[in-house]
C-alpha cells in the first residue's frame, strides 16, 4: 500500500482542519462539494488504503490492526517517507513562504451547522463588535444573532430558567426575568404585576389590576432606515411606576389572561388587549415581533409579560411561543412562591418583634439601654430576651434570659417566660420566688424547655439591689471610679430542670455605677470559654470607664456600643441580648416616709405631714393639690385597712405620693351618680395628677399619684 505524500502549502494546522465524521461519506460529501465550490482549492485524497484500514481497525476495534497499522509506519519511515516521520500531533505545517499559519485565525464554520447565539460584545468569549464564529464585524444596531434551532432554544431556556430560579424575592425573580431574555431573546420586556398580588389561597377582592413592576431594553440604536426602538415610553431599569392597568371583566386583555397561552401582537385578541395593557399613546411593532405572554401562578393570573423585538430584528417563530410560555410560567410560580415565603417571613419577623420591649421604661432613679443582635438574619429573634418592668416604691425588675437555640421555636418559648415574668413581677413577689414559679411554667411547657434566666430588682431608695439567679452568666457592675467587678451570685441550676432552690443575695448599688446584664453569646464561643469572655468583658468596661475620667461614667448607649466592638471574627455563635442599667438613685433628703395607724383622724394627720414636706422641699405651691388628693387616697385606705397604713413623698424630677394597705383589692375608676354620698376620690386624683396607677403587693397594695413641680412645669 502507497500512500501520497501531502505538500506542507496544502495542509492545515491539526486545530483549523474539520473533524472527519465518524461515516466516511461524510467526508466524501463534504470533498465533493468543496471541489464544486468555485474558487476552492482541491483537497488531497483522505481515503488511501492505509486511511481505510485505520478506519477499519477503529471500527472493530482490533489491537493487531493497530499493531499492524504501527509496524506499517515504521516501514514508511525507514523507506524516507515524509508523511510518516512525525506523528499529527507534532507536525507544524508551514503556510506560504514558510510563515507559520496564524493560531488566531477564525475558524471557517463545517457546513450544515447553523449558526448559534454567542456572547454579547465586551463579556467573555466574544470580542467586541465581531461575531463570535466567523470573526467579522457586526452591522450597526444589530440584535443578537437568532435562535435557528430546537438545540439553541432548550440551551436559551434552561440558562434562564436557572436564572430566574436564583431569584428569592419579588424582585430578583423579576429582575431574573429581564436580564435572561434582554438582549438575548428579546429587545425589550415589560413585566406587569397584579396590584395587589395575592398570597397563598387568599381570594383577591375588587377589579383586576396590574402594576408595570419593570421594564428593561437595550440602548436605542438608530436602525438600518434611520428610525429608533419603538415609542414605549419606559426607562430601562424602572423598578416599580405609578402606571396601572385596570382590566375590564369580558374584555380584550381579561380574555387573553383568561387563555394563559402566549400569543403574537397580530393575533386578532393582542391586537386589541396590548392597547388596554400598554397605553393607547403607545405603539408595538408590527407581525411577529411582539408577544403577550399571560403569568399565571398557582391558582390564578398574576400578571403578564411583554417581550418585543425591533423591527430591524428577525421576528419571533411559532417555537418562540413556547419559549415565552415557558418563561412566563416559570416566572409566575417563582413570583407565588417568593410572594407566600415574604408573608411567612413578615408574619414571623412581626411576632417575634413583640416578644421583645419595643422601648424601655423610664423608672425614677435608673438610666436603661438595651441592644439585641441575632445570630442569623433568617431568625431575627431567638431565645435570648430582657425586659424592665417598674415595680411599687419606685422599684425596677432587671431581666435578662436565655431560651436553648435560636429558632422560633425557642422565640415562641422565650416570649412565654417573658410573659411568665412581667405577671410574677407585677405580684411584687422575690426575685428567688419568681425563678422558682417560671421554672414550673417551663415543666409545664414541655419536658426539655431550658433557659438560663437572671432576675434582680433595684431599690433607689435604699440604693440596694437583690439578685436571683437561674444557670445564667453573673452581670458586672462597673464602679463610678472606673473599677469593673463581676458580682458573685450563686449560679443556681437552669430553669426547667425543677426540683432545685433558688437563693437571693442583696447587694449594695451606689448612685453612679452601671449594672451590665447579658447572655453568654456574649462572653461564649467556639474561640473562647464563657470565664474567659467574662473577663475580657470586665477588661473592656474597665477601660472604657478611664476614657471619661473617675468622676464621670461613660453614656450608657455608647458603652452598649463599645461592649460590643469586642466581638471579633467568629465570635457571633448565638444570640446576644444586654441590658444596662445606670444607678442614679433617690437621695435620702428627697424622702419623706411615714407609718399611720388606721384611725379617723389619720386623714387629717396625713395632710399636715405632706404640708410640712412640701414646705421643706420649697414646693408650697402643690400643697393644694397634694393635701386635696392625700386626703381622699388616705381615707379610702384607712376605711379598709386592718394594719397601719405607709405614706411616702418622693421628690424626683415630679413629686410622687405612694400609699399602701394591706387590703389586696385594687380601686377601680367609676363614674358616681348624683345620689351617691361616695366615688368621687379618684375622679378627683384622675382629673388633678400628672399619673396615676395602682398596684398589687404580696401583702396588700399601692396605690400612687404623681404631680408636676414648679422646676418641671411648662
Amino acid at each position: 500500500m502507497t500512500e501520497h505524500p501531502i505538500p506542507d502549502e496544502g495542509r492545515q494546522p491539526r486545530a483549523a482542519r474539520p473533524t472527519a465524521p465518524a461515516d466516511p461519506r461524510g467526508a466524501l460529501v463534504r470533498d465533493q462539494k468543496a471541489r464544486d465550490t468555485p474558487g476552492t482549492p482541491a483537497l488531497p485524497a483522505q481515503t488511501t488504503q492505509a486511511a481505510q484500514a485505520a478506519h477499519a481497525a477503529q471500527a472493530a476495534h482490533s489491537a493487531q490492526a493497530a499493531h499492524a497499522a504501527q509496524a506499517e509506519q515504521a516501514a514508511h519511515a525507514r523507506k524516507g517517507d515524509p508523511t510518516a516521520s512525525h506523528s499529527d500531533e507534532h507536525t507544524q505545517p508551514t503556510g506560504p513562504q514558510g510563515q507559520q499559519p496564524d493560531p488566531h485565525r477564525p475558524r471557517p464554520a463545517p457546513e450544515g451547522v447553523p449558526e448559534q447565539p454567542g456572547p454579547e460584545p465586551g463579556t467573555p468569549g466574544a470580542p467586541d463588535g465581531e461575531e463570535r464564529r466567523t470573526g467579522q464585524p457586526r452591522p450597526p444596531g444589530s440584535g443578537p444573532i437568532a435562535m435557528r434551532r430546537d438545540g439553541d432554544r432548550l440551551r436559551f431556556v434552561g440558562a434562564a430558567t436557572r436564572r430566574i430560579a436564583r431569584g428569592i424575592d419579588l424582585d430578583e425573580i423579576v429582575m431574573g426575568l429581564c436580564r435572561a431574555t434582554v438582549p438575548t431573546f428579546a429587545d425589550a420586556i415589560l413585566v406587569y404585576l397584579r396590584d395587589p398580588l395575592p398570597v397563598g389561597e387568599e381570594r383577591p377582592s375588587g377589579a383586576l389590576v396590574l402594576r408595570l413592576r419593570r421594564t428593561d431594553r437595550i440602548p436605542e440604536e438608530p436602525d438600518t432606515d434611520g428610525g429608533t426602538m419603538p415609542a414605549l415610553q419606559v426607562q430601562p431599569d424602572l423598578v416599580t411606576t405609578t402606571e396601572l392597568c385596570e382590566v375590564r371583566p369580558g374584555g380584550a386583555l381579561a380574555e387573553v389572561l383568561r387563555g394563559v397561552r402566549p400569543v403574537f401582537a397580530d393575533n386578532p385578541a393582542a391586537r386589541a388587549a396590548l392597547p388596554e395593557l400598554l397605553g393607547t399613546d403607545r405603539t408595538v411593532p408590527s407581525g411577529q415581533r411582539t408577544i403577550l405572554a399571560p403569568l399565571r401562578g398557582r391558582r390564578r393570573v398574576i400578571g403578564a409579560a411583554v417581550f418585543l423585538r425591533r423591527p430591524d430584528r428577525p421576528a419571533f417563530e411559532s417555537d418562540d411561543l413556547l419559549v415565552a410560555a415557558q418563561l412566563a410560567t416559570h416566572s409566575a410560580l417563582g413570583i407565588d412562591k417568593a410572594v407566600l415565603y415574604g408573608r411567612e417571613a413578615y408574619i414571623a419577623d412581626e411576632l417575634q418583634r413583640t416578644m421583645l420591649p419595643e422601648t424601655l421604661p423610664r423608672p425614677t432613679g435608673v438610666r436603661l439601654a438595651s441592644r439585641y443582635l441575632p445570630a442569623a438574619e433568617t431568625a431575627r429573634v431567638g431565645g435570648d430576651w430582657y425586659d424592665a418592668i417598674p415595680l411599687p416604691g419606685s422599684r425596677v425588675a432587671l431581666v435578662v434570659g436565655d431560651v436553648m437555640g435560636h429558632s422560633m421555636t425557642s422565640a415562641a418559648i422565650m416570649g412565654q417566660l417573658r410573659t411568665t415574668a412581667q405577671t410574677l413581677a407585677g405580684l411584687d413577689l422575690p426575685p428567688q420566688e419568681v425563678l422558682h414559679h417560671l421554672d414550673e411554667q417551663a415543666q409545664r411547657l414541655g419536658s426539655d424547655r431550658m433557659a438560663t434566666c437572671l432576675y434582680a430588682v433595684y431599690d433607689p431608695v435604699a440604693h440596694r439591689i437583690t439578685i436571683a439567679n437561674a444557670g445564667h452568666p453573673p452581670p458586672v457592675l462597673l464602679h463610678l471610679g472606673g473599677r469593673a467587678e463581676v458580682l458573685r451570685v450563686p449560679p443556681g441550676a437552669p430553669i426547667g430542670v425543677g426540683g432545685v432552690d433558688f437563693e437571693a443575695v442583696e447587694l449594695d448599688a451606689p448612685a453612679g455605677a452601671t449594672l451590665l446584664l447579658y447572655t453568654d453569646g456574649l462572653v461564649e464561643s467556639r474561640l473562647r470559654d464563657v470565664w474567659t469572655g467574662i473577663e475580657q468583658l470586665r477588661e473592656r468596661l474597665a477601660a472604657t470607664a478611664q476614657l471619661t475620667g473617675p468622676d464621670h461614667p461613660p453614656p450608657l448607649e455608647a458603652l452598649c456600643d463599645d461592649v460590643l466592638d469586642m466581638l471579633g471574627p467568629g465570635d457571633r455563635d448565638d444570640d446576644i441580648a444586654l441590658l444596662a442599667a445606670r444607678f442614679d438613685g433617690i437621695a435620702p433628703s428627697d424622702v419623706a416616709y411615714w407609718y399611720l395607724e388606721p384611725e379617723d383622724a389619720t386623714p387629717s394627720r396625713a395632710r399636715r405631714l405632706a404640708r410640712s414636706a412640701l414646705e421643706r422641699w420649697g414646693l408650697e405651691e402643690l400643697n393644694d393639690s397634694l393635701e386635696l388628693l392625700v386626703s381622699e387616697v388616705v381615707t379610702n385606705a384607712v376605711r379598709y385597712a386592718s394594719r397601719p397604713v405607709t405614706l411616702r413623698l418622693l421628690r424626683t424630677d415630679v413629686l410622687r405620693c405612694e400609699v399602701g394597705d394591706d387590703v389586696p383589692q385594687l380601686p377601680r375608676l367609676r363614674q358616681a351618680r348624683a345620689t351617691d354620698e361616695g366615688g368621687r376620690g379618684l375622679y378627683l386624683v384622675n382629673k388633678l395628677a400628672r399619673r396615676w396607677g395602682a398596684t398589687r403587693l404580696s401583702a396588700g397594695k399601692v396605690v400612687w399619684f404623681e404631680l408636676n413641680h414648679s422646676a418641671n412645669q411648662g
